[in-house]
């Protein structure tokens, strides 16, 4: 309990700072450079802490800044299963669940687009291991509890009868993707010691003896005091040209869209590792696939008609609608979904801030900012021993 406590007054008071402070620097003080890889939002917040710290910045993306997997998930702030996660999996998602009101709030307010943070809650229905989800919500003092079966439909009338068990969550939110990235990226456009390059591929790391000082693009070589690798699924690939194994790999994920009116899902719900999600303009996502297919984002019709029949389940009265959008991206996927957080040991100048697997935007405000701690010297939010990269490449 203590240490909750501890973890939540650091958001509110520390965190929160680094979003509203202006960046350092100025007069003749020579700024550190960083170069960070892959423009994600892992990429998109780590540029913005370490540019709040005085740090000038530069970002490349291969493409389009967040239109990979962090626009593609479904931005439930909460892992799926929080009970079946490791400790340090847990502790970043207790920090960034806390955080994302205030950080949505800040965004919106400083750029003017509303990345909606909504506070919905989460019904998890026919559990196996519905014992151990309470227990952790005790151990974890989250408020998760049981409840009857009458209670869910009453909440969502809308909500199929093929369900005889549920436990809820009032306080769990999801944010809109899209428009979180969207409002990172204005964010960031407007800070004078951040430059961002589209369409700027990284293709290996230049060495300096032992130190990495910059990277090769199509357009040459860029330079920096420190070289940041947040590029998800992609990261393991480019490590591979340093002869390093970094155990992250694509994970494709598709998922569905439909439009219903704004009051038709109240919550959100889950079974069977798939979940409906309501945006607050009747939009429904309806998840994910896991498949193992390398690269390839290209949406199947096998995929499409098992979401469709898991949002039959789900939400019968979806039977009647017309999938609006169909879609698929990569997630970075990591042992444990331990995303890799720190220095490359025997690399001087790289860092990396990636491997979230299937949490990045749940992870995002918690691993950026452990991350700018670790990298600038200053007492971390939490212990960061677990996802130091040494030990584990």
């Amino acid at each position: 309990m203590n240490e909750r406590l501890v973890v939540e007054q650091r958001v509110d008071k520390s965190i929160l700072n680094a979003w509203i402070c202006e960046p350092a620097g100025g007069g003749n003080v020579a700024r550190e450079m960083t170069v960070v890889v892959g423009g994600g939002v892992i990429g998109l917040l780590s540029t913005y802490l370490l540019a709040s710290a005085g740090q000038e910045v530069v970002l490349l993306e291969a493409g389009e800044a967040g239109r990979e997997a962090s626009w593609a998930g479904g931005g439930i702030v909460s892992p799926l299963y929080p009970w079946r996660y490791s400790p340090a999996v847990t502790a970043l998602a207790h920090w960034s669940q806390d955080f994302y009101p205030q950080l949505g709030e800040r965004l919106f307010a400083d750029t003017g687009v509303d990345p909606e943070v909504h506070t919905t809650g989460l019904y998890w229905l026919d559990l196996d291991d519905e014992a151990e989800a309470l227990a952790w919500a005790e151990r974890e003092n989250r408020p998760l509890r049981a409840v009857d079966i009458s209670a869910a439909h009453d909440a969502v009338p809308v909500l199929g009868s093929g369900f005889s068990r549920a436990i809820y969550m009032a306080d769990v939110a999801n944010v809109r993707n899209p428009r979180l990235v969207k409002s990172l990226k204005a964010a960031l456009l407007a800070l004078p010691n951040v430059t961002i390059h589209e369409q700027c591929e990284v293709s290996g790391f230049v060495r300096e003896g032992e130190r990495v000082v910059g990277v090769q693009t199509p357009t040459g070589v860029i330079n920096g005091d420190q070289i940041v690798l947040t590029a998800g699924a992609w990261s393991g690939d480019l490590l591979q040209t340093l002869s390093l194994t970094l155990p992250v790999e694509p994970v494709k994920g598709q998922m569905i869209l439909y439009k219903c009116a704004a009051d038709f899902l109240p919550s959100m719900v889950l079974a069977k590792g798939r979940y409906a999600i309501p945006r607050r303009d009747g939009h429904i996502l309806i998840g994910s696939t896991l498949e193992h297919e390398g690269y390839d984002k290209t949406p199947t019709d096998i995929a499409l008609q098992s979401l469709k029949a898991s949002a039959i389940e789900l939400l019968p009265a979806l039977a009647n609608a017309e999938v609006v959008g169909h879609w698929a991206g990569l997630r970075p996927g990591s042992p444990e979904g331990i995303p890799f957080i720190g220095r490359v040991p025997g690399f001087e100048g790289l860092w990396l801030n990636c491997g979230h697997y299937r949490n990045g935007l749940v992870l995002a405000p918690a691993s950026c900012q452990l991350f700018a701690d670790v990298m600038l010297g200053r007492a971390p939010i939490i212990d960061p021993a677990p996802y130091a990269p040494e030990g584990r490449i």
